[in-house]
């Protein structure tokens, strides 16, 4: 079963408001660490105690402290759309691709990784097509990354008239973010899912509370670090302006070149020191909620 399945009056209505929610108090909680990383990654120069706060807080590095923290939430209506829709995607997607990879092909992983392994494999496998299906929110993605890292890239437009003027150059990218997503969410559920095997957890969906936080920070850190290099290249092609077309390679051949390897991995510490609580977060959250509605509706 995975980590998130229920009974069968949970996986329809109960599901998608529960994670939905879970999505929205998500957001409004971590949406500027969100940003601090975002800002990090696609920062070209040396960061330095001196330059650290122009480059987190922008313009308002020299405002009041206030207006620091509110600079952190561009893109708001933006990262609203994608992270509670994408929430209901992850929520949901795994467990229907678990089921399918369950149904149609667990004597094929039970032969060969084992009853316990196997198990396990087909959590991470579904993760990973989960992740790999994500490219169809690219758009909302592109567009919560420009307001926060390169707003001069709107020029007043609107929602409804970039989709109209830009069209697929919204999905720019998608190739790195699909080859981003694949492993990191496959790191993601397929660590989650060895680490209650090694709690002794056999039922995924009656882990203790404790067993899905120790999970949960295994499952998140193992998929940021995987992730961390092809999501830094995605990060800095989704941040150019709209007309700016350079392909993948060259912005990673440029980064290497102008600032050496560990360039791939900026923005990874914020990123790790926040995934714990935040997954442990919308995890527990979605974990009470989806019942509740189940219950109710």
């Amino acid at each position: 079963m995975s980590p998130i399945s229920g009974k069968g009056k949970e996986s329809g209505t109960a599901r998608i408001l529960g994670s939905g929610a879970s999505g929205v108090a998500e957001l409004l909680v971590f949406h500027p660490v969100d940003t601090v990383a975002k800002r990090l990654m696609s920062n070209k120069s040396k960061v330095s105690g001196s330059t650290l706060s122009t480059i987190i807080f922008r313009d308002a590095a020299s405002a009041p402290l206030t207006t620091k923290f509110l600079s952190l939430f561009p893109g708001l209506g933006y990262a609203a759309g994608y992270k509670v829709t994408q929430r209901i995607y992850k929520f949901g997607g795994q467990p229907w691709f678990s089921e399918i990879i369950s149904r149609s092909y667990g004597t094929q992983f039970t032969n060969t990784f084992g009853e316990r392994k196997g198990k396990m494999m087909m959590q991470a496998t579904a993760g990973s097509l989960t992740g790999i299906g994500e490219v169809v929110l690219l758009p909302l993605d592109a567009l919560k990354i420009k307001r926060q890292v390169n707003p001069e890239a709107f020029r007043g437009r609107g929602v409804l008239r970039i989709f109209m003027e830009e069209g697929t150059t919204l999905y720019r990218g998608w190739g790195w973010t699909m080859a981003r997503n694949a492993p990191g969410s496959f790191a993601l559920f397929g660590a989650s899912a060895a680490t209650k095997d090694f709690l002794g957890v056999t039922d995924y969906s009656r882990a203790t509370w404790t067993q899905n936080f120790i999970a949960s920070i295994a499952g998140a850190v193992a998929s940021i670090t995987v992730a961390a290099p092809l999501d830094t290249i995605k990060t800095r092609i989704q941040n150019a302006n709209f007309e700016t077309k350079v392909p993948g390679t060259t912005v990673f051949k440029d980064l290497i070149k102008n600032e050496g390897v560990g360039a791939l991995f900026k923005g990874l510490t914020p990123k790790i020191l926040v995934v714990g609580p935040k997954l442990v977060f919308s995890y527990t959250l979605a974990q009470s909620l989806i019942p509740f509605f189940g219950k109710y509706i």
